[in-house]
């Protein structure tokens, strides 16, 4: 009976199949014709078929649309990463420039020499202050002292390009290696210059920016040029490095006065020794370079070693006319003398043996007094010493009146004791002030014997 069942249910949907599908094979399965009418239910197909299915229901607009979204986000993705990306490349090159430019602008200005410079003349602005220090003076009196010191600098490297490209330790610069051209090298030096000099003119005084002004032409037009022509010019450079000092007392001061020249023949002194120990260390590049140095014609070395013990030795007296002069105290008299003795001691040292070493042990020595010797004026400093001598010199000023007063009255008295006309009568010889300033509220001394 089960199969009775079985066939009259197969033959039904065999039935069914053949009114639905005209070209029905009945030799073929009996469920073939269900799965090809509906063929999300075909197992074998998947779900192929159901996207299949389901995306023929989506209208093809809606598709369209979908995709030209898809594509203009991506398109607005991409023109974002690309906006990053060169924005990212700006900024690169921006701080590549940056660190080129400031890097060729420090060689160029020497800039641990100019900060040596900024260092004399704030000390002299100290020294040359009063009770209080104005710090912000003494901020730009630096800033401009620095500005100046890079233009003569970067000058005298624009002046020097051939010579600095023969030595070993100059030709990397940026001029002779080619980081930098030199018409930018020019506009740099110039505009640093007047900025730093005016600068100083209005912050400080007139004094001050001509100081500074001379001491630029002077490096760049007289002691560069006359480096390649003869040896004196170690001494020309000496006094361009003593002025910075003098530079910064007249922007605290508004003068130049005695007390003033203490420091800035100090450097100056100071400067022959480090200079000719830097000569015979670097005599070989010197004479490659073409520059004529004091050590180039000097074999042995005995000329360049007496020259820095000589001016070694001319140091000492300077912290004495410190101290005679009210600048300091006594104790830096001391402190000085003994300094002097121990730069003394190495120039003296390379004097009888003259080796590198030597050499290069009074190059360091010098290195080691000037910051030691700045330090010791200004920890001495006696601010009130020398004004209150300023103070009296001017008090003294008025002596003379007081006493041509004094000289005219006893003339007056002489005059009418001479003239008989007068001599009957009583005649008051002139108080002197010495007896009324004591004590003012006497009564003054009558001469009843006249």
């Amino acid at each position: 009976m089960w199969r009775t069942s079985l066939s009259l249910s197969s033959k039904r949907l065999n039935y069914l199949s053949s009114v639905l599908n005209p070209n029905h094979n009945p030799s073929t399965n009996a469920f073939a014709p269900f799965h090809k009418r509906y063929p999300i239910f075909d197992t074998r197909v998947g779900l192929n078929s159901f996207s299949h299915l389901y995306s023929s229901t989506i209208p093809k607009s809606y598709e369209s649309t979908k995709l030209g979204l898809g594509l203009r986000r991506f398109s607005q993705l991409g023109i974002a990463s690309a906006a990053v990306d060169a924005s990212s490349s700006i900024s690169r090159d921006l701080l590549h420039s940056v660190s080129h430019y400031g890097r060729c602008y420090w060689e160029l200005s020497k800039a641990r020499l100019s900060m040596l410079v900024v260092a004399t003349s704030g000390t002299g602005y100290v020294l040359g202050s009063g009770q209080i220090i104005d710090l912000a003076g003494l901020c730009w009196t630096c800033a401009g002292t620095m500005m100046v010191a890079a233009s003569a600098n970067s000058l005298n490297q624009i002046f020097e390009v051939k010579n600095d490209s023969k030595m070993k330790r100059t030709m990397q610069r940026p001029l002779p290696s080619g980081r930098l051209s030199a018409l930018h090298a020019v506009a740099w030096a110039s505009t640093v210059g007047m900025a730093g000099t005016g600068l100083l003119a209005c912050q400080a005084n007139a004094l001050a920016a001509g100081l500074a002004a001379s001491n630029l032409l002077l490096y760049a037009f007289v002691y560069t040029p006359m480096k390649q022509l003869h040896p004196v010019n170690t001494w020309v450079g000496a006094v361009v490095g003593a002025i910075p000092p003098l530079l910064g007392w007249a922007a605290a001061s508004g003068e130049i006065s005695l007390n003033g020249m203490i420091l800035p023949a100090a450097l100056y002194f100071w400067q022959i020794p480090h200079f000719m120990a830097l000569a015979y260390l670097c005599r070989d590049d010197y004479a490659a370079g073409g520059y004529k140095m004091i050590s180039l014609t000097d074999i042995s070395g005995k000329k360049t070693a007496l020259v820095a013990l000589r001016n070694c030795l001319y140091l000492i007296p300077v912290g004495y006319m410190a101290y005679k002069w009210g600048l300091t105290s006594g104790w830096f008299c001391l402190e000085s003398s003994l300094l002097t003795l121990a730069i003394g001691g190495t120039a003296m040292s390379f004097y009888f043996n003259r080796t590198t070493k030597n050499a290069k042990r009074m190059f360091l020595a010098s290195l080691v007094y000037l910051p030691v010797f700045m330090s010791g004026l200004m920890f001495h400093r006696l601010y009130d010493k020398w004004q209150s001598y300023a103070e009296d010199d001017s008090a003294t000023a008025a002596v003379p009146s007081s006493k041509l007063l004094l000289e005219s009255e006893y003339a007056d008295y002489e005059e009418q004791l001479n003239n008989p006309a007068t001599v009957k009568k009583q005649v008051r010889p002139p108080v002197a002030y010495a007896s009324v300033a004591p004590f003012p509220f006497l009564p003054a001394p009558t001469y009843s014997h006249f």
